[in-house]
């Protein structure tokens, strides 16, 4: 992978992460860099699962359904992991 397609996955899953924390109500507790990586996951899974179900991936333009898979899996993603991160407890 290239220096240019690693920051392009960096983006995509920053965007595709924010898109699935704006989607689930409340407040989630965790970082930044735990989003983007939820969304470069979701990211991956998200086109596998687009292509899996029929859904035209290569087009000329923004796939709009493949997005809505892709953040529809991010939302999923941010809720899994906000209630695991969410349980971690501090002992003093």
């Amino acid at each position: 992978m290239t220096v240019t397609g690693i920051i392009t996955a960096i983006v995509v899953g920053a965007i595709i992460g924010a898109l699935g924390r704006l989607v689930v109500p409340g407040r989630q507790p965790i970082p930044i860099w735990l989003t983007i990586l939820i969304g470069i996951v979701a990211a991956f899974i998200g086109t596998f699962l687009a292509r899996a179900i029929g859904v035209p991936t290569a087009t000329s333009g923004i796939d709009w359904l493949e997005l809505l898979v892709q953040v529809i899996v991010a939302a999923i993603g941010v809720v899994a992991v906000a209630s695991l991160y969410g349980r971690r407890s501090i002992r003093h």
